[in-house]
C-alpha cells in the first residue's frame, strides 16, 4: 500500500495528544502506544528523520515517505 494512502484523519487520530517537538522515533512509539496498525506505523517509520513540531509537519513528512 503507497504509504500517502494513509489519512491525514487516521494519523492525527494515532497521534492526538502527542507533545511537539517531536522527533520520528517518538512519534512511532507514540502511534504504537496508541495501537496505530502496523502499517500507520510503517509510514511514520518512513518519514524523514527530523524534529516535527505540529501536526502540519507531520503530514509532510508522511508525504515525504519513500
Amino acid at each position: 500500500m503507497p504509504l500517502a494512502s494513509h489519512s491525514t484523519a487516521t494519523i492525527a487520530q494515532v497521534l492526538s495528544g502527542i507533545d511537539f517537538p517531536a522527533n520520528r522515533q517518538q512519534l512511532v512509539d507514540y502511534a504504537q502506544k496508541n495501537n496505530a496498525d502496523a502499517e500507520v506505523i510503517e509510514a511514520i517509520k518512513q518519514m524523514p528523520e527530523s524534529e516535527y513540531t505540529s501536526m502540519a509537519d507531520v503530514f509532510k513528512g508522511v508525504g515525504q515517505s519513500h
